[in-house]
């Protein structure tokens, strides 16, 4: 809207105010029809206008509705003649002040997270061989950072590290500990894939690998295929027993066939 009147002596027209102030024609418009700032002044040729003490209360307005108040209530505070003014910005100020700490604190988690998808754990290098063990590489974080950043399952495990602290890390590392134990002591013993206590297994497997991304049937079957193809998690799983990688995969494969997904089609979703 263009105002092509000149406003009368102290007054602006509404697309002036609109444009002062930082708000549509529009929403002047709808504040002027609900009674909560009507332009108190006039044109020569009869247009309303808006007074320096209108656009006061304008200002007044829009700084309630930043905190969140409802335009009826804001309506009610701004016409109250026994309202103490003084009182009710003090008591803005301090709502002002909470809402900067929590953005500070929305500030500080995005920036947590930002690390997070790119360091993958909220950890030093020095406490991952801690925690992990002498065999950890930091390096590796960065590796797979770079294999699977893109994907979806990289964004949930950066998410779920970022939050994670030093502890935590370490009661989900002697879980893992305990499982590969497990495993490998099954592998000993000549436990049969698709046996009941074998499906138990990988699916005690799955559920760790979940800790990291919600890790799907057909999602555990791929990470079978890796485990027993790639030369660097074959040497550490058969690091535990001979022959593990392999028998990991069977167990994976047979459990994943026992739940309807076939093993020779499974892909990553």
């Amino acid at each position: 809207m263009i105002d092509l009147e000149p406003p009368g002596p102290g007054g602006l027209t509404v697309g002036r105010a609109a444009s002062l102030v930082g708000v549509s024609v529009k929403t002047l418009h709808h504040w002027d029809g609900i009674g909560l700032v009507r332009p108190s002044g006039r044109t020569y040729a009869g247009y309303r206008v808006y007074s320096d003490e209108d656009i006061a209360r304008i200002h007044r307005v829009l700084v309630y509705r930043e905190i969140g108040l409802p335009l009826a209530e804001i309506g009610r505070i701004l016409d109250d003649p026994g309202a103490d003014a003084r009182e009710h910005l003090r008591r803005q100020r301090g709502q002002l002040v909470e809402r900067m700490d929590r953005l500070r604190e929305m500030v500080t988690a995005v920036d947590r997270m930002m690390s997070a998808s790119v360091n993958g754990m909220r950890l030093t290098a020095e406490e991952q061989v801690e925690i992990f063990g002498d065999h950890w590489e930091p390096s590796w974080a960065e590796e797979a950072e770079e294999r699977w950043g893109e994907s979806e399952q990289w964004a949930q495990y950066a998410e779920r590290a970022a939050e994670r602290t030093p502890q935590q890390w370490k009661e989900i590392t002697a879980a893992v500990n305990a499982l590969h134990a497990d495993l490998a002591e099954a592998k000993r013993a000549g436990m049969e894939p698709g046996s009941e206590a074998a499906n138990a297994l990988a699916e005690r497997h799955r559920a760790q690998q979940s800790e990291y991304f919600d890790c799907t049937l057909s999602m555990h079957v791929c990470l079978g295929r890796t485990f027993a193809g790639d030369p660097g998690f074959a040497a550490y799983y058969d690091g535990l027993t001979p022959g593990l990688a392999t028998w990991l995969r069977d167990v994976i494969f047979a459990n994943a066939e026992a739940n309807g997904v076939d093993p020779a089609t499974a892909e990553w979703r």
